[in-house]
């Protein structure tokens, strides 16, 4: 079957990701200022193991906690979609192809 782009699924991921990362700790992160020597050199590490574990660690507890919202409170669910919709109202759309796979790191 041929992926179509549907615009609420779209706005509902776009939600979500806004939710599990961009109001997680990886904010902090970006809040920073940036490295003037090592700035945009693949070879060098900008997130340390630690970080990077708490990055992951939020966004799996913040998407169980909307996957539960959305199984068993969805009035909860439906106010946290649209907090996350407002930070991504000029967020691009989806790109229907397949995501690019950067080695396999389990944290």
């Amino acid at each position: 079957m041929k992926m179509t782009l549907d615009p609420e699924l779209a706005s509902e991921a776009k939600a979500l990701v806004a939710l599990a990362f961009r109001n997680g700790p990886i904010e902090d992160i970006h809040a920073g200022k940036p490295c003037p020597v090592c700035s945009g050199n693949p070879e060098i590490s900008h997130i340390s193991d630690e970080e990077m574990k708490a990055i992951m660690k939020s966004a799996v507890d913040t998407l169980y906690r909307l996957l539960w919202q959305r199984d068993c409170d969805p009035f909860a669910y439906n106010e946290n979609l649209a907090l996350g919709r407002r930070y991504t109202l000029h967020w691009d759309d989806p790109e229907l192809k397949k995501p690019r796979r950067k080695g396999s790191h389990s944290r």
